[in-house]
């Protein structure tokens, strides 16, 4: 396992095929929420998986792999998501 540039798991079984399923994947959609984020400046993960058209269950893994290659932060804002919880709104490092 090379976390964050491939999808991590915490245990073997369905996490650890799941990880597996998305490693194709993941790449390009980082790259994509990377484009999207740098293009509107700031936004919560929510925002750009919806602007990408994605899941936000594809999208928000993809945000932890970005925030652990130090490619993104966190502004300090903060933003009701979908589900009326606050979210952190990112930003490109």
């Amino acid at each position: 396992m090379n976390y964050p540039e491939t999808p991590g798991y915490k245990v073997s079984g369905p996490s650890r095929e799941s990880a597996q399923m998305m490693a194709n994947q993941s790449y390009k959609l980082r790259g994509r929420c990377m484009a999207a984020l740098t293009e509107v400046k700031e936004a919560t993960a929510d925002e750009i998986a919806s602007t990408i058209n994605e899941s936000i269950l594809s999208v928000r893994p993809r945000f932890s792999e970005l925030v652990k290659m130090r490619a993104i932060v966190a502004t300090g804002e903060r933003r009701k998501n979908e589900s009326g919880h606050n979210a952190t709104v990112w930003r490109p490092a």
